[in-house]
């Protein structure tokens, strides 16, 4: 398969623009046929044809100026018209086949329900078009469909014209006043219920409010309706961002690729992320709600009033979103919570990207398919890099440069440079070499040394960093970091360096190494570095036991003290792998105990801290992992860990009365923290009957699903009873029965492969609904450490041979499955060559989906850089 790369050097502005769209959409199940009426402008002194996009797409006919053409290319991806005017009129129809859309791209017609995602190429599904985010037009689109199927007909905007057609039809009629690129056009069309409510922005503007979900479950969308209206305040409050149409609107659909889509006034959502009650969501998924409703929202301002030039530029919009609803998500609940959990997305999966053939900057120059473009590094790392652009700026100056970036580019397609040159005209700090994290790929290393001389009573610290090589990229410059610092004693005290280059416990680490004095000081200090996780970077900073506890009881901040605890849990465990368990002494089991003693109270801070480092995190701060050797490490430990402070975790749990259900952070926090210690105690006999009774009086999803989790390290008949009784009372409701998949795929048993195959076959699941193949197949794959590790390749060849059947009818959500085995180079050769195996098998077969390619033959192709 040859397979054309793109790159962002290569950008040209295009030759020409559409500026206004009218659609005549009538739907059919196999057959809808799209009429698009296009204003078509030449940019520019050129005699270029004109190159539309288009897949899938019958022609049925392409009128120019109200004339009929036949000068024209067709081909499997594009339409082309030569000799036309400098401005036209171009008519084109036609007609697509929505309901055997499996890919789930374009429009597509599933569960009754007619619905699109067009993100990030898929308005070419639909109808020759200029596809590419940085052509902005505006729309009106009439849909006319069966009016008893379909008595919902929706689309971008505010509803202008509405009536009846023949044969039982109806029709109605939207316009969207506001440029945009074609990524952001959306329709739905279906029979929903629908919530309804009103806001009033703070200039007194009324837009009304409109959630649609599928019939019977409206009682679960209250909540996402709430979220809506807090995420309008804050965006208001914080950033003086109002919406800027009448009426806003969210679908939620059970078959979606993604979580959610931001279409301008029509936000379609993957039901995960909008219905939510006490009875079947859990507290996360009451989080994840607010969460994604507040991103989504937030894209009205970055993202579609401001959008990106190229999808090179996706950061722009994304990792910028990402940040501004990491900001609401605090706000609302708590920000040490919030950042831990941010912090355990970059050490488990970002790290993990960093370090593979997928390598890439969070603008990166170069892919072949688009949709691979998705990942946590343009996400996640990027978000991260604006928060840095926030703590080096501060709060006043950063909403200064934002209220810039929207001034200058309101209406707009622009690039991440410009977006940087907005911040830079607000401040006196340049930028420049801090925009190198826009261009280097990979996790920076920073690198803790220390030395005390007793004599002199000076004390020296100096911070190296290195970024090691990535597959896409060999040479690496320093980068210009924030790195929170901090420099204690084994008693709390707290030491300033003696050139005070240290401000605010903030040091601007932009050079190879930095070194800090200290003087007068009567014994070694510790250092403190990267508090609150301030840049996206490891930190190598061996400190002992005692050392790492006297962090947790004296660091300022609340991140740190759980921190420290994380890397001694990082070393207990690599003390049980070298198979010296016995150098965890009882110091540090009383270190521990007193942990939990003190803390017994903050069941925000117990709940975290007693979280032992997931097998994914661990394997990113070692290399060449024998991942039997390291699971077993964990394992041992964590049931020592139980061990030796049961009667402690004990006491915590039996004092912890969460009673009647409320999602307040008082009681989410005594909710988690009462699970995790369960989870603990769960690995004692004694911990069974309270696994028990916590499943059989729990009146809430939280404590259900924490009981269940519990019981995967107990007796294994217990958990499949529990199991049982799980499914006997939710088997009719989708996204709780997604749980019980995933339950059962995470589970270690040595028939694990079998027992998944015959869950394949369980009337409740089809390989056509996302939700499901990830519960089950990613669940897997992602975290089943013992079954898709198994020592003999079997895991790997099960998912590669789930792999090869999903990508011939979604390749989006196959891509995304087929991570874990695109990571082999962290793992030992016998690993290694196993997943290389499978990889070449993907890489073999005819037809392989060019989301699949890219990834299969970049790994394959990927030559582990020597550092």
């Amino acid at each position: 398969m040859t397979i054309k790369t793109k790159r962002r050097a290569d950008y040209m502005p295009p030759a020409f623009t559409i500026s206004d769209v009218k659609m005549d959409v009538v739907l059919h199940p196999t057959a809808a046929r799209i009429t698009s009426y296009l204003t078509v402008k030449r940019l520019g002194n050129h005699h270029e044809k004109l190159i539309l996009d288009g897949e899938k797409l019958v022609l049925n006919s392409v009128k120019i100026d109200g004339k009929i053409t036949q000068d024209y290319e067709q081909t499997d991806s594009s339409l082309s018209i030569p000799n036309v005017p400098n401005s036209f009129q171009l008519e084109v129809i036609t007609t697509i086949d929505p309901e055997n859309n499996k890919a789930l791209e374009g429009l597509y017609l599933s569960s009754g329900v007619y619905c699109t995602q067009c993100e990030a190429e898929g308005f070419r599904r639909i109808t020759y078009f200029l596809d590419r985010p940085d052509v902005l037009a505006t729309y009106e689109v009439t849909l006319h469909g069966n009016k008893n199927k379909y008595p919902t007909l929706l689309a971008n905007g505010n509803p202008i014209a509405r009536g009846e057609g023949d044969n039982g039809s109806h029709w109605v009629t939207w316009q969207d006043p506001h440029p945009k690129p074609c990524y952001l056009f959306a329709m739905v069309a279906g029979d929903f219920d629908v919530l309804t409510d009103e806001y009033t922005t703070t200039s007194g503007r009324k837009v009304a409010l409109e959630l649609y979900v599928d019939k019977g479950k409206k009682a679960r969308g209250p909540f996402a309706l709430e979220s809506l209206k807090r995420a309008m305040k804050w965006d208001e409050d914080t950033y003086g961002l109002e919406y800027d149409l009448d009426i806003y609107m969210i679908v939620a659909v059970d078959f979606f690729n993604m979580g959610a889509m931001e279409n301008k006034g029509l936000n379609i959502f993957n039901s995960k992320f909008v219905l939510a009650d006490q009875n079947s969501a859990t507290d996360e998924d009451f989080f994840n709600v607010e969460s994604v409703i507040a991103h989504e929202y937030f894209h009205n301002w970055t993202g579609n009033r401001v959008t990106c030039r190229d999808w090179f530029q996706l950061s722009l919009k994304e990792g910028l979103t990402v940040f501004r609803d990491q900001q609401f998500s605090a706000d609302m609940t708590s920000p040490l919570s919030n950042r831990i959990k941010h912090v355990r997305v970059m050490r488990e999966h970002q790290f993990a990207e960093d370090a593979s053939a997928m390598s890439h900057p969070i603008r990166p120059d170069e892919v072949m398919e688009m949709n691979n473009f998705y990942t946590v590094t343009v996400y996640d790392k990027g978000a991260e890099v604006i928060r840095m652009l926030h703590t080096l700026l501060g709060k006043k100056k950063f909403r200064k440069g934002m209220d810039e970036y929207f001034r200058r580019h309101d209406g707009q397609a622009v690039t991440c440079d410009d977006f940087v040159a907005a911040m830079q005209s607000v401040t006196e700090l340049d930028l420049s070499h801090f925009a190198l994290w826009y261009s280097q790929s990979g996790t920076p290393l920073i690198t803790v040394s220390h030395q005390y001389d007793e004599t002199a009573k000076r004390m020296s610290v100096t911070l190296s960093q290195h970024t090691p090589k990535t597959a896409d990229q060999s040479v690496k410059r320093p980068l210009f970091m924030p790195v929170a610092f901090d420099c204690i004693d084994s008693k709390g005290n707290h030491y300033q360096d003696d050139e005070q280059r240290v401000k605010n416990n903030m040091l601007l680490l932009n050079e190879p190494s930095v070194t800090l004095q200290f003087s007068d000081v009567t014994s070694a200090l510790i250092p403190v570095v990267l508090g609150n996780f301030s840049a996206p970077a490891k930190v190598k900073n061996p400190l002992p036991s005692e050392d790492l506890l006297a962090i947790f009881r004296f660091a300022r901040d609340a991140f740190n003290r759980w921190d420290a605890l994380q890397q001694l849990y990082d070393w207990c465990i690599e003390q049980y792998a070298l198979g010296k368990p016995e150098a965890v002494t009882a110091s540090i089991w009383d270190g521990l105990k007193e942990v939990v003693e003190r803390e017994a109270q903050n069941h925000e801070l117990l709940g975290e801290c007693l979280v032992i480092p997931s097998f994914e995190t661990l394997c990113q701060s070692r290399s060449l992992v024998d991942v039997e050797q390291l699971r077993q490490a964990r394992r041992a430990f964590c049931q020592d860990f139980a061990q030796e402070l049961a009667t402690p975790l004990l006491t915590v749990y039996k004092n912890i009365h969460t009673g009647d259900y409320e999602y307040t952070l008082e009681a989410v926090n005594a909710r988690r923290c009462r699970n995790v210690v369960l989870n603990h105690l769960a690995r004692l006999p004694q911990g069974q009957e309270l696994v028990c009774k916590q499943f059989n009086s729990s009146d809430n999803m939280t404590d259900t699903m924490g009981a269940l989790k519990a019981a995967q390290h107990g007796d294994k008949e217990q958990f499949e009873k529990l199991l049982a009784s799980f499914e006997q009372q939710w088997r009719e409701e989708p996204l709780v029965l997604d749980k019980w998949f995933a339950l059962h795929a995470t589970q270690e048993r040595d028939d694990i492969l079998s027992h998944i195959t015959l869950l394949r076959e369980h009337p409740q699941f089809s390989i056509g609904n996302p939700n499901r193949v990830r519960a089950l197949i990613g669940s897997f794959a992602f975290y089943n450490t013992a079954g898709f590790h198994a020592i003999d390749g079997s895991g790997y060849k099960f998912v590669t041979d789930y792999l090869l059947m999903l990508d011939k009818t979604n390749p989006q959500v196959a891509a995304r499955i087929v991570t874990p085995l695109t990571q082999w180079q962290n793992y030992a050769p016998v690993y290694q060559e196993k997943m290389k195996v499978q990889l070449g098998r993907l890489l073999n077969e005819k037809g392989l989906s060019r989301d699949l390619f890219e990834k299969v033959s970049k790994s394959l192709a990927y030559d582990t850089p020597s550092q």
